[in-house]
């Protein structure tokens, strides 16, 4: 078995360890650990392991009279709101039997519970235990507390996520000076490289030693050896955590298998993230249908097409929507994978046959089509299947998938990536010839207010910021070109005049609040990034001071690689034959690490682990000793701290096969990035203070 494979099982062994419980259960599950559950075989696997009924973990959800046995599924620790959830569900049952699953490690709940000794057994599990059945009402009654680390999605054989830290993002400068405030003056740090783990929030440093613990869960389940290296000040801290694992010290000792880990910062490259270059059309389905609920990665696929329903606003929610998941037909599944893994017109044409295959099979009257496959197109193929169940139960996942992309390619909002490419690309070409503050005027015109639906004549004034149509930017693709444009502010011409550049932030900020407080309704990040949950409860003030705020963050985008010596720049100039070029980070990281002189490089920190670790680093300065290099193994585990896009998954793999095909790449991240991602996780996510459940 290829070492990848051996990988690739890990999450479904770990779900084994669930399932294996669930027999004749009722199964209360929170979302985080549900989305995990949903590409490692869905709620299909908990009903076919026994399980009564699956439920969300919630205070309002209970078992019936004649359901005993419950089984608890969470992401968090047993404590506050989570402890306080699974007594009100106890207390509205009538169970005899309860088994709790945590991917929380238990010596992590001993640091929640400000424990420092090393104590035998599983104390604080046991404790739950006993309160459990405290809460059943008799303490004869049976209570098991375990950890399953069901962390990891396989959304591809290359590709896991950890839906659990979706939310986990590299600090930025604001997040320093709000650890500083609470330091002595003498103490406080000159840099986020500096801080340390024990200086950030008892939050983060929960959620970063769990992340760490889950990954060395995975080493520790595969028998592997790792060394771990490091790019950003929030890689630095979980590579350092994983490399001095207490478990981790024994396992490299025998551990036969070897593998090395970069951990990379998102935040070293949000042009990559923000931007609309990828070409897939993944990024595009992602971006333009709407997330399955309580979900980071999956859409809703609308499956109306496929019934005698008539479009009307009552009828959606009574139709169950189709999603991206295809756990049970291989077919789909491979569909998925290209279509994660390629450029959108292969992935366009590969879903078109796969759909004429699917009819040809079931000898179904398809019109074969060449050329350019349209939405229309691919729509007339899956009618076909519509009257026939038998054929529409056997292909039903290859069907969902041509349903995602005909809807994605004819969606009305889909026009708004095509003007953001165009826009970016501009932006991109003004950098080399202008100073800062000369690009950012070129953003005025598009900070128009949208006129409302059936107003007339509103674009006569101006042409190219016109701001009717579909096409038309809203103030989410605003914030996400904003973001684009600051990330590479320091690749601008010195600014001659710094006042200029404030001028036209003002202008800026004032057209923004503008465009914000004239929107028919506020879309989820507004609503998030303003408070308020609707458009009547926004004043101008609100609005304006949320904008502020995210100037404020913008400002400090262009600093993310100042520490780094040699990897500091994501852009190349137009030489005057070759147009100006965005360089992603993650080739320059994977050149530099498959070079063939092997250099070591002064920004990929080794992480060392233990006193030989040490040592070897220490004799290295005056003696010939070889340090580890991420190319030393055969396989290699890039670790994106932030999300990772799918444009960046079909780039991992065009590197590597050019460079050094011998190499197997898996890739984890913590979550699959829309460019509207990106602003969420810079302007309203609490970074310092994330939810643990507590």
């Amino acid at each position: 078995m290829l070492p990848t494979e051996v990988f690739t099982c890990f999450p479904g062994q770990m779900w084994d360890r669930v399932l294996s419980k669930v027999k004749k259960a009722v199964v209360f599950m929170d979302d985080k650990c549900a989305e995990s559950l949903h590409w490692n075989g869905g709620a299909t696997s908990v009903f076919q392991s026994g399980a009564r009924n699956l439920k969300q973990f919630s205070s309002f959800e209970a078992g019936g009279e004649n359901e005993p046995k419950a089984v608890f599924v969470v992401s968090t620790l047993l404590k506050g709101r989570t402890a306080d959830i699974i007594q009100d569900i106890v207390g509205l049952s009538h169970f005899q039997y309860c088994v709790v699953f945590t991917t929380v490690a238990h010596s992590i709940h001993l640091l929640a519970n400000n424990v420092t000794a090393v104590l035998e057994g599983n104390p604080v599990f046991e404790q739950f235990e006993d309160k459990l059945c405290e809460w059943m009402g008799d303490m004869n009654y049976t209570a098991e507390v375990m950890h399953a680390p069901v962390v990891f999605a396989p959304v591809s054989p290359q590709l896991f996520l950890a839906p659990t830290f979706a939310h986990l993002f590299p600090l930025l400068p604001r997040d320093l000076e709000a650890i500083n405030m609470k330091r002595p003056e003498k103490k406080r740090f000159g840099s986020l490289t500096d801080v340390d783990l024990h200086s950030l929030t008892p939050e983060l440093q929960i959620e970063i030693k769990s992340l760490a613990s889950a990954v060395n869960s995975m080493f520790e389940s595969t028998s592997t050896r790792e060394e771990s290296f490091a790019l950003g000040p929030m890689s630095r801290l979980i590579a350092g955590e994983l490399a001095n694992h207490p478990q981790a010290k024994n396992r490299r000792k025998t551990a036969p298998n070897k593998a090395s880990i970069v951990f990379i910062d998102r935040t070293l490259d949000l042009t990559g993230a923000a931007g609309h270059h990828g070409d897939s059309l993944v990024e595009k389905i992602l971006t333009v249908l709407q997330p399955l609920p309580g979900h980071t990665t999956d859409v809703q696929v609308d499956m109306l097409e496929l019934t005698n329903l008539q479009r009307t606003t009552d009828s959606q929610p009574t139709l169950a929507p189709g999603c991206l998941v295809q756990t049970q037909s291989s077919t789909a599944r491979l569909l998925w994978e290209t279509m994660l893994a390629s450029k959108q017109k292969e992935a366009v044409m590969e879903v078109r046959r796969q759909l004429v295959e699917a009819a040809s099979k079931e000898n179904l009257p398809i019109k074969m089509g060449l050329g350019r496959v349209t939405p229309e197109q691919l729509c007339s193929y899956i009618q076909l299947f519509k009257s026939n169940w038998g054929a529409l139960e056997s292909h039903c996942g290859v069907i969902q998938l041509g349903l995602a992309t005909a809807q994605t390619l004819r969606h009305p909002t889909l026009p708004r990536w095509d003007s953001c490419l165009a826009f970016e690309r501009l932006l991109l070409q003004a950098l080399g010839d202008s100073d800062f503050a000369g690009v950012l005027r070129q953003l005025l015109p598009l900070m128009k207010p949208r006129a409302a639906k059936g107003e007339e004549g509103s674009s006569s004034e101006y042409s190219s910021g016109s701001r009717l149509g579909e096409e038309e930017c809203g103030p989410d693709e605003l914030l996400v070109l904003l973001v684009y444009l600051y990330s590479l502010a320091g690749e601008a011409q010195p600014a001659d005049n710094e006042e200029e550049e404030e001028k036209v932030e003002r202008e800026l900020i004032g057209a923004l609040t503008l465009v914000i407080t004239r929107e028919a309704e506020l879309s989820p990040l507004l609503q998030k990034l303003t408070g308020c949950g609707s458009i009547e409860e926004l004043t101008m003030e609100r609005a304006h001071t949320a904008v502020e705020g995210v100037f404020d963050t913008l400002r400090e985008l262009s600093h993310a690689r100042d520490h780094l010596k040699q990897l500091n720049s994501v852009y190349t100039a137009s030489d005057g034959v070759h147009q100006a070029m965005y360089r992603p980070f993650l080739r320059q990281v994977l050149e530099e690490i498959f070079h063939p002189d092997r250099p070591e490089s002064p920004d990929i920190e080794h992480m060392s682990g233990g006193l030989t670790d040490m040592l070897k680093t220490g004799f290295s300065m005056f003696m010939k000793v070889s340090r580890p290099h991420p190319s030393d193994h055969a396989l290699l585990f890039l670790f994106l701290v932030g999300g990772v896009t799918p444009s960046e998954l079909r780039l991992i793999r065009e590197v590597v096969s050019a460079h050094k095909p011998g190499t197997q790449v898996l890739v984890l991240s913590t979550r699959l990035l829309r460019p509207t991602d990106v602003p969420e996780l810079l302007f309203t996510t609490q970074r310092l203070v994330p939810d643990i459940g507590v």
